[in-house]
């Protein structure tokens, strides 16, 4: 790799600082296993002039999600279900499901449907979404706040609710990203019989060295929490009303006071905080098989997951929810999406590209042609305020002899 070209990673994380994008970031980069880059720049919290480091714990928010597929992955590797099993099998709420007709404009406008599938839930095709997508469902998700925050709650108690809903669409007709892996980590609590937090802590930090990843801000690293902006003027997860405010770093989560804290909700979409090295060691694990020191899953069922699990690209199943990455020319798979032409994409890259960002504006990736693993950590909401991963990834393929 070209160091002068790495240099222009950092120049272009820089700009973003001084151009007032996002207060801080930092980026790892490594190739083959081996770092070939870091650099930080900028501010985790603004208000008290505290640098953004190596160190600095973010929130990852739907980082979370290939966490939690991991743990389904791996609960299946022990013959405990399959993927087609109806959800309704460890969440009896899911039974007798009902889903929305088309062209529905209220919430009681229903015909009798499927329960979705673990794998219509782990691909985003099972009809659930979120509070942020335009149409009935989402505004009725809306109206009672089911976006799974750290503050609200049991899991299993949300997950009900989200069950009483009617789904979208009729599971496996499109793609809609949604609170369905949410659900999936219910269904990790019911199978294991351990909270969310637990199998996590013990099946997946421990063994990975993931020392300072949880969903309550680790004690460790309290005086390294960063703060939350956004430049909405609004709720800085409010897509469907957002309006740019007057000041582009709205701090909108205080690290002292951050429900991040001391969660009671284990979301298993997007309640997860940690550090850049961390979640590099989740990444390495993913490219390098399913083992970093300690085995999680097998090879295959790895490769299994890196393979595009819809019929087409994510464009063609017809897609309305929110997204800050290409539709066409991408795949998914299980916890990610997979680049399955390039060129449609329109951003750099290698075929099998597995990668998933969170509201944050956080993002990794690891390429399977260039052996790279990358992540990006920032906190600035919503993730679609600029097109910072676009960029990056150019900036890395540009980096490669």
């Amino acid at each position: 790799m070209s160091s002068a070209r790495l240099d222009l990673v950092g120049q272009w994380m820089d700009r973003y600082v001084q151009e007032r994008k996002y207060p801080g970031s930092s980026v790892l980069i490594a190739r083959g296993g081996q770092e070939v880059y870091h650099h930080a720049t900028g501010l985790r919290d603004i208000e008290r002039n505290l640098p953004f480091e190596r160190d600095t714990a973010v929130r990852i928010y739907s980082m979370t999600k290939p966490v939690t597929s991991v743990a389904i992955m791996m609960l299946l590797e022990q013959g405990l279900f399959h993927l087609d099993a109806p959800v309704s099998e460890f969440i009896p709420a899911f039974s007798d499901m009902t889903c929305l007709v088309p062209g529905a404009t209220s919430i009681d406008q229903t015909q009798p449907c499927a329960t979705p599938t673990l794998h219509h839930l782990l691909t985003h095709t099972s009809g659930l979404s979120y509070p942020f997508n335009p149409g009935v469902l989402p505004q009725a998700m809306e109206k009672d706040d089911l976006i799974f925050k750290p503050n609200q709650g049991l899991l299993a108690d949300m997950v009900e609710q989200v069950a009483a809903l009617p789904l979208a669409f009729t599971p496996g007709s499109r793609w809609e990203y949604s609170v369905a892996i949410d659900v999936l980590g219910r269904v990790v609590e019911v199978v294991s019989g351990k909270t969310l937090s637990d199998f996590f802590q013990q099946q997946i930090f421990e063994p990975l060295g993931m020392t300072e990843t949880g969903f309550s801000v680790p004690a460790t690293a309290r005086d390294r929490f960063a703060a939350l902006y956004t430049p909405l003027a609004g709720d800085a997860m409010a897509l469907n009303a957002a309006e740019m405010g007057a000041e582009t770093l709205r701090c909108v989560d205080d690290p002292t006071t951050s429900d991040f804290l001391k969660a009671s909700m284990f979301s298993g979409g997007g309640g997860l905080i940690g550090t850049l090295d961390d979640y590099m060691k989740f990444t390495e694990m993913l490219r390098r098989g399913g083992e970093l020191g300690a085995r999680l899953l097998s090879a295959n069922t790895v490769a299994f997951m890196r393979r595009n699990h819809l019929k087409g690209d994510i464009a063609s199943m017809g897609p309305a929810s929110f997204a800050e990455q290409p539709m066409e020319g991408m795949g998914f798979g299980l916890g990610g999406s997979v680049v399955l032409e390039p060129g449609r994409t329109r951003v750099p890259g290698s075929v099998g590209d597995f990668s998933w960002g969170g509201m944050a504006s956080t993002f990794f990736w690891t390429d399977p042609i260039l052996d790279l693993s990358v992540v990006f950590f920032t906190q600035l909401s919503p993730s679609s305020s600029y097109p910072s991963r676009a960029e990056l990834k150019a900036l890395l393929h540009a980096a490669v002899l």
